[in-house]
C-alpha cells in the first residue's frame, strides 16, 4: 500500500497556527516549573466575558473529551441512561460506559438526519442526559435553534441536554443553534466547546463547558486532575486574541470543504451539506472499498462503523488528492 501522504481521517486543522500562539507558547515555557494558574481562572474569566456569562458558568478543562467525561461522571450513576443520536461522535458510547451508565443510540431518520423526535421518545425515567453533537460529527448536519428548542420542550424537566459544539465555528452562524443563549431561560442546557479544531490547538487539549452554575459546578471538584497546562492556557488566550483571523481561516476552510463536496457530487457521490471541517460520504457496501482506494492514493480517510466514510478537509493539495482518487473510483462505476 502506498505511504499515507495526506492524513484526513482525524478532523485536524491543517491551516497555519494562529498569530501570537507560537510566541505565547515560547514565553510560557519559562514558568512550567511553577504551579501558575492551576484552575485556569484567567482563561475562564476571559471566556465568560466573551460569552456574556459569569465566570462561575464556565469550566475549562483538558479538551472537550475530558470535559464530556467529567460531566457524565458528575451527573450520571450506574444504571442511568444517556441518549444520543447515531451516527455521531463514536466515543460517546465509551464515555458513557466509563461511568457505568447505558448509552441509548437513536438511529438517523429516513433522510439521514438526527432524529430528535426519536431522541425524545427514547428518554425514560432512567435518563439523565441527552447528548447532541452540533454540527454532528461525522455527518456534518447542523441543528438550528428551532429544532433544539422543540426538543427541549419535549423533554422532562430533570433531563440535561449537553450540546457538543466542537465544530461550531465552521458552520454558518445564522444556521446553527445558539445554545449558549438558551441557558438563562433553560438551565438544562449545557454546551461544551474546544480549541482543538477551529483554533488549531488539538495537540494542547483545551476546552470548556458553559452552563448554569448549579449544573457545571459539580464538575469543578475534578478539574485539578484534568487541568489545562500553563502553555495550553497561554496558547488559548493568544488564540482568543486572534479571533478575527480564526474566523477568516474557518471561512477559508469551509470554502475548501464545499469545493470538495461540489466535486464529489459532480462525480456522482452522495454527500450531504456539512457544517464541520469534514464531509460525509454514504456508499453502503462500498464504504471500505472507498477507504482502501484513497489509501492507495496516499490519502487516509475514516469509515464510521458501516454507516459511511468521513473525509476531513485538509489544505488544497490534500483536497485535490481526494478528488483525484475519487475520480478514479467513480470511473470504475463504483459510486453507485
Amino acid at each position: 500500500m502506498r505511504r499515507i501522504v495526506h492524513q484526513l481521517s482525524l478532523n485536524e486543522n491543517h491551516w497555519p497556527m494562529l498569530p501570537g500562539v507560537g510566541e505565547a507558547l515560547s514565553e510560557s515555557l519559562g514558568s512550567v516549573n511553577l504551579t501558575g494558574d492551576a484552575l485556569a481562572t484567567r482563561l475562564e474569566s476571559r471566556l465568560a466575558a466573551g460569552l456574556g456569562v459569569t465566570a462561575g458558568q464556565v469550566v475549562a478543562g483538558a479538551g472537550s473529551g475530558a470535559l464530556l467525561q467529567q460531566f457524565l461522571s458528575a451527573h450520571c450513576a450506574p444504571g442511568d441512561t444517556v441518549v444520543h443520536t447515531w451516527p455521531s461522535f463514536d466515543l460517546y458510547p465509551l464515555l458513557i460506559r466509563n461511568v457505568h451508565a447505558e448509552p441509548v443510540a437513536v438511529p438517523s431518520d429516513a433522510g439521514g438526519g438526527q432524529d430528535l423526535d426519536g431522541v425524545a421518545a427514547a428518554v425514560s425515567t432512567r435518563t439523565r442526559v441527552v447528548l447532541l453533537c452540533n454540527p454532528n460529527n461525522p455527518t456534518g448536519e447542523v441543528l438550528g435553534t428551532d429544532r433544539l428548542a422543540a426538543l427541549l420542550d419535549a423533554l422532562p424537566a430533570n433531563v440535561l441536554v449537553l450540546v457538543d459544539e466542537a465544530y461550531r465555528e465552521f458552520a454558518e452562524p445564522d444556521a446553527i443553534a445558539d445554545a449558549v443563549s438558551l441557558i438563562p431561560d433553560d438551565p438544562r442546557v449545557v454546551v461544551v466547546r474546544t480549541f482543538s479544531k477551529s483554533h488549531g490547538l488539538i495537540g494542547l487539549r483545551v476546552g470548556y463547558l458553559v452552563g448554569a452554575e448549579k449544573v457545571v459546578g459539580p464538575v469543578r471538584p475534578t478539574t485539578p486532575f484534568h487541568r489545562v497546562p500553563t502553555p495550553a492556557q497561554a496558547a488559548a488566550i493568544a488564540a482568543l486574541d486572534a479571533e478575527d483571523r480564526m474566523r477568516e481561516q474557518c471561512r477559508e476552510l469551509a470554502a475548501e470543504r464545499d469545493r470538495v463536496r461540489d466535486g464529489l457530487i459532480g462525480l456522482g457521490f452522495d454527500v450531504p451539506p456539512s457544517g464541520g471541517n469534514y464531509l460525509w460520504l454514504r456508499l453502503g457496501a462500498r464504504n471500505q472499498d472507498f477507504v482502501t482506494r484513497l489509501a492507495g492514493h496516499g490519502v487516509a480517510v475514516r469509515m464510521i462503523g458501516d454507516a459511511g466514510v468521513r473525509v476531513s478537509t485538509g489544505l488544497p493539495d490534500a483536497n485535490d488528492a481526494v478528488l483525484l482518487a475519487a475520480r478514479a473510483f467513480a470511473a470504475e462505476g463504483e459510486t453507485r
